[in-house]
This record gives structure tokens, C-alpha cells and sequence, in this order.
């Protein structure tokens, strides 16, 4: 084992010798081995956005087994999925990838300010699918925040006993915030906080932009002339709200965009001291051999072997 894979375990000293192995097994795992950095791809956007949305642009991607061999085949640090694609393809792939069951989810059929997801599978299920952790979304900012927040307490201290990490995808977004403050710095930095203060081990967070949304912050931030003009700049501030990067911190691809354009994005999370990315439908949404060829560019931009 790595020293750096060593250290990041050591900050996590509450846990047991099971939830230790699953956090260990997904830094060993894929091109990144070792090195504490993360690509991981994950797949819920069938629920989240529906099967065309998602998957016409690439219709291989309607086979749930697709994703587990793109996973293996760009040498990711684990695959995230809900309930149906995971069990669709586990027994198959037993052992060849970490797996992270999404234990909630969203779907676009029904609208509304404030997000609620429901609960779509249990720890047992992580467990009886070999996955390492469970993955669950919180939405601060929604109305239906704290009782999201209960949720993942819950969840998280049953699959911490039971052996399990905690993954949590914290986006801000629901009526307590504007659409421009998704993705402000200050917002996205809490974020980041709240998911490390309900004992996620991994938080994924959108890369944040320059905005300040909440006018008491933006005094602060200020007066304090915290550095924000940069993408490596803000990263660099959100890595330190998630216990001054004592917390593994990686960032998401986001909707489709140009690729050029990723890979600036995934330069500036490297610089910044980012953890990584989880990168969906940029990753999924391409081509087999485009895709891969995407993916092994990004980690290699991590690995310090691209610039």
C-alpha cells in the first residue's frame, strides 16, 4: 500500500477495519491506483434524466453491462449505479470494479422547487451486491434538506457498521437559493462542509464559479480577500471547507460539454488539490473508444503524466 493511500486512511480514525478495506480497495483500484487521486464513473442518469436523455446519443449505454465494462476498460477507481443497473451486471463483474450503490434518486416526471429523492435501495443491498460503498444525494437549499439530512445519517451509521463507505453527492438546489447560486463559491464550499458534518468519506460537489450567493458570506469573503478569481482558486477553497482536505473532495463533469473544455476543468481541480472527478454523461455519452480514450486523458492529466 501506498504511503499516500497510508495517510488518507489515517484521517479517518472512527472507522472499523471493514470500512477502512472497501475506502482502501477503491484508491487501489483502476490507472489512479495509489496515488489518492479519483476518476470514477457513475451511471444514474437513466433515473435522473430518462433513458433517451441519456443514453441515445451512445445506445450501447441502454445495457446496464456496457457501463461495467467501460468502467474496467478505462481503469476507473469505482462505478456508481442505482439499485437496477448494479444488480443487472454485479454477479457478472464480481470483484472486478468497486461499486458504489446510489441508495436515492430523482426522476424529471414530477417538478417543484424543492428536490426530495426517494429512497431506492439499503445498505443490505450494497452488501449482497459486493459493492464497497453506498452513494447518496443531499440537496441543501431544498425544503426537504433536513429530512434528507436524517436520511444519511441513518444510512451512513448502518453502513459504517456493517463495514461499508460513505459516498455523498451534495448539490445545492431548491428554493432557499437562486439558480446562478448552484454553484456559487460559498454555496458549494457549505456544501461540501455539510456532507463532511454528516460523515461522508467521499463528497462529490459541482466546481464552483466566482458567484457569492449568500450576502453575509460575501462580506466575509471580502474582508478576508479569500482568493476566488480562479477555478484553482475556488477549488483550492473548497477542498479546505472539507476539513482543510482531510476529506476526500472530488468534483463532478456535469452536463455534456466540450472537450477541451473538460480537460481545462480537470487541470484546475488538480491544481487546486482536488481529489478527482466523476464524470457521467461527458464519459458514457461518447463513442467506446472516444470514451476511453477521454477517460485515460483525464486520469493521466491527474497522474501528472499530461499537462
Amino acid at each position: 500500500m501506498s504511503e499516500r493511500v497510508r495517510e488518507i486512511l489515517g484521517w479517518y480514525g472512527s472507522d472499523n477495519p471493514g470500512t477502512l478495506a472497501n475506502l482502501a480497495r477503491v484508491m487501489n483500484h483502476g490507472r489512479l491506483a495509489g496515488t489518492g487521486r479519483f476518476v470514477i464513473l457513475p451511471v444514474d442518469q437513466g433515473f435522473e434524466h430518462g433513458p433517451a436523455r441519456s443514453f441515445a446519443p451512445n445506445p450501447p449505454g441502454y445495457d446496464p453491462r456496457y457501463h461495467f465494462e467501460l468502467a474496467l476498460a478505462a481503469g476507473c477507481n469505482a462505478y456508481a449505479a442505482p439499485l437496477g443497473f448494479l444488480e443487472a451486471g454485479a454477479a457478472e463483474f464480481a470483484g472486478e470494479i468497486p461499486l458504489i450503490l446510489k441508495l436515492n434518486n430523482s426522476d424529471t416526471l414530477s417538478g417543484g422547487a424543492d428536490p426530495c429523492p426517494a429512497i431506492t435501495g439499503s445498505v443490505d443491498d450494497a452488501l449482497r451486491l459486493g459493492c464497497s460503498a453506498i452513494g447518496f444525494t443531499i440537496y441543501p437549499a431544498s425544503a426537504a434538506r433536513n429530512e434528507m439530512f436524517g436520511q444519511i445519517r441513518e444510512l451512513g451509521h448502518e453502513a459504517k457498521r456493517k463495514g461499508l463507505a460513505v459516498v455523498i453527492w451534495s448539490y445545492p438546489r431548491g428554493s432557499g437559493i437562486s439558480k446562478e447560486g448552484e454553484t456559487a463559491i460559498d454555496v458549494v464550499a457549505y456544501a461540501a462542509q455539510i456532507a463532511c458534518q454528516l460523515g461522508a468519506h467521499i463528497i462529490k460537489v459541482k466546481p464552483p464559479t466566482a458567484h457569492i450567493e449568500q450576502a453575509a458570506a460575501k462580506k466575509v469573503y471580502e474582508k478576508e480577500r479569500i482568493p476566488i478569481a480562479t477555478l484553482a482558486e475556488r477549488v483550492r477553497h473548497v477542498v479546505q471547507s472539507a476539513f482543510n482536505g482531510r476529506r476526500i473532495l472530488i468534483f463532478s463533469g456535469g452536463e455534456a460539454k466540450d472537450t477541451a473544455a473538460i480537460f481545462e476543468e480537470v487541470r484546475a481541480i488538480r491544481d487546486g488539490g482536488g481529489f478527482g472527478s466523476i464524470i457521467g454523461r461527458n464519459s458514457f455519452q461518447r463513442p467506446r473508444s472516444e470514451a476511453l480514450d477521454f477517460l485515460r486523458q483525464v486520469m493521466d492529466i491527474y497522474a501528472g503524466k499530461a499537462k
